[in-house]
């Protein structure tokens, strides 16, 4: 992985997370915690939406709204240990 990559991995992941924190209340983690929830979002995404056969396309676009489900679905888990 060069450093274009890594740069544009991060980049993703920090849209991801911050989109993420938008949409679900009460979840700001400032821009490292974003970028970390972002890119495990992203990894939960790419296990999660193979798994019940939902695509959401490649590409910069198709990765930001991959990686902001599945950081979407990983703070609504979050929030649910949180409360227990």
């Amino acid at each position: 992985m060069g450093i274009g990559s890594l740069i544009i991995f991060l980049i993703i992941g920090a849209l991801s997370g911050w989109l993420a924190g938008k949409i679900v209340k009460g979840f700001g983690f400032g821009l490292v915690g974003n970028v970390v929830v972002g890119i495990l979002g992203a990894v939960v995404a790419g296990y999660l939406l193979p798994a019940i056969g939902f695509g959401v396309g490649t590409g910069f676009i198709g990765s930001i709204i991959s990686g902001t489900i599945g950081a979407v679905v990983l703070l609504f888990a979050i929030k649910i240990v949180k409360q227990l």
